[in-house]
């Protein structure tokens, strides 16, 4: 039998903080979501000043990294170099880049997805958080 690692409400709450925490000091009103491994919402905030759009956003591009287990930049990437077939998945949105994988000693054990600035800010915020996040552990 094997162990599984996840997420805890607690470490969902330390990468919330912490990617707020970077948002404010980038200047930027940001949209936070945070997945379990299934890409089930775990938890989620509207900065004040972001769009209602942000919120869907974020929880699109998060879901998608955790059902995929990729940044949705990936698969933003390869739209763009034209295999458009992946726009006809009803089952997979949120191809945008600003969602990140958390993967923990081989294991994805959820995902974060931002959305608020350009999406290159976005995914640096996602990926500052998991990185300060782990560091902490």
């Amino acid at each position: 039998m094997k162990t599984k690692h996840y997420l805890t409400l607690t470490d969902a709450d330390v990468l919330m903080n912490r990617a707020i925490e970077l948002s404010y000091e980038r200047g930027f009103n940001m949209s936070i979501s945070i997945v379990d491994d299934a890409g089930a919402l775990m938890m989620m905030k509207r900065m004040d000043g972001a769009t209602p759009l942000t919120a869907h956003l974020s929880l699109e591009k998060a879901k998608c990294s955790a059902m995929s287990r990729r940044p949705s930049k990936f698969y933003e990437d390869i739209i763009r170099n034209g295999q458009m077939g992946f726009l006809t998945l009803e089952s997979v949105s949120g191809m945008l880049e600003g969602g990140e994988p958390i993967i923990y000693e081989g294991q994805l054990i959820g995902a974060i997805g931002i959305s608020g600035a350009k999406a290159f800010e976005d995914a640096d915020i996602a990926q500052t958080t998991i990185c300060d996040f782990f560091q902490q552990i």
